[in-house]
């Protein structure tokens, strides 16, 4: 029984992982030719990294990542409004990891071509079509037919197999919210482990963070438009430029962080716009579903979007070895109304952002953890 996923991102290569591990022949396929480490900081939740530790990549995922012990909420000119301890240190069994998203792909992919063979990664094999019936699916790539008894749309935001699915979705949801992304070398970071939450008038929040030894992930977010629809898509790999996000954040002065040479050193930033879709009434049909951010793509505030793309890749597998020919329905019964959770969540989270109590922000962040689930262990 041979699963083809489709994407090789974090959902698809855990997913590949997840199904091996169970006993599972998995292919991937991936558009791009070269699998590059791109993209920049991300935040792996404690029920992921317990994931991602039984299927045995707990030490190398500690190599690779940074701990974090708390969030520090503060406002633009560095005073404290709240802590919050995170990981082992807020009493959880696993680890919550800042690390860099292209070291991530790049151990679980070597992981994947370790333990399934160099031949279960296809690259440059973009999906252009396919076809099912009662006896398996028929995915058409450049050049080939590939046959299996199962597809998984793992391809992302834009997802092919989403669009072929559900062809009448519509366009991104934008929530107004303008991003831009960059990491720099920042030598050791205030606190070592912490996140720092700073939330200025208006809508202004930049979050920053360790990824390495004295490298430093930041992501500055501001409002410039009511939430509607996002007319012409997203591009994630849009070049952002300095002066533009110093003209919001120029003068924020935390003390402990350099906000503007953070900015100004960064030798890359990303702009995009926060966006997410509606939860769908069903991800796939028959022997084809969606995982990850094509199934439920969701505003990137609550640190989730990779986290549950590692948990629908660990319950897809679970689902499909205890029954095969029902495994597909019972993995998007049991993962479509807990994303769908995270999703209402985290546009909760983010319309919550002008909280500037200590008592508000205590409350918003246990209700978050709570509306997500995180604070059940697997």
């Amino acid at each position: 029984m041979r699963v083809l996923i489709a994407g090789a991102g974090i959902g698809g290569l855990t997913a590949a992982l997840s199904l091996h591990a169970a006993g599972i022949e998995a292919t991937v396929i991936e558009a791009v030719r070269e699998l590059r480490p791109l993209g920049l900081g991300i935040n792996l939740l404690p029920h992921a990294v317990g994931e991602l530790t039984a299927l045995g990549l707990g030490e190398d995922l500690a190599r690779i990542s940074v701990a974090t012990a708390e969030n520090v909420y503060c406002d633009p000119s560095g005073n404290t409004l709240f802590t919050e301890a995170r990981g082992l240190a807020g009493g959880y069994r696993w680890p919550q990891y800042s690390v860099h998203r292209g070291r991530l792909q790049a151990l679980l992919l070597a992981a994947v071509y370790d333990r399934l063979g160099p031949q279960a990664v296809r690259t440059g094999a973009r999906l252009l079509d396919f076809e099912q019936d009662a006896d398996g699916v028929r995915a058409r790539v450049p050049g080939a037919e590939i046959e299996a008894a199962a597809l998984i749309g793992a391809d992302g935001l834009h997802s092919a197999v989403r669009a072929r699915l559900h062809p009448d979705q519509g366009p991104l949801l934008w929530s107004g919210v303008r991003m831009w992304r960059g990491a720099a070398e920042a030598g050791p970071f205030p606190g070592g482990r912490s996140m720092i939450i700073a939330r200025g008038p208006s809508g202004a929040e930049l979050i920053a963070y360790p990824i390495g030894p004295s490298l430093v992930n930041w992501v500055a977010m501001v409002t410039v438009a009511e939430p509607g629809p996002l007319p012409g898509g997203a591009d994630w790999n849009s070049p952002g430029r300095a002066d533009e996000v110093l003209e919001h954040f120029g003068a924020w002065d935390l003390g402990r962080l350099d906000v503007p040479a953070l900015i100004e050193n960064s030798p890359e930033i990303l702009e995009y716009p926060m966006v997410d879709r509606d939860p769908l009434p069903t991800w796939g049909e028959g022997r084809v579903t969606l995982l990850g951010d094509a199934a439920h793509p969701m505003y990137p505030v609550g640190a989730n979007g990779a986290s549950q793309a590692i948990v629908d890749a660990r319950v897809l597998a679970e689902e499909l070895a205890r029954d095969f020919s029902r495994g597909l329905a019972a993995y998007e019964k049991a993962r479509r109304e807990a994303t769908a959770a995270v999703v209402a969540a985290n546009r909760e989270m983010q319309r919550s952002g002008d909280a500037r109590s200590p008592e508000e922000l205590a409350r918003i962040t246990t209700t978050y953890r709570r509306a997500t689930r995180a604070d059940h262990h697997h």
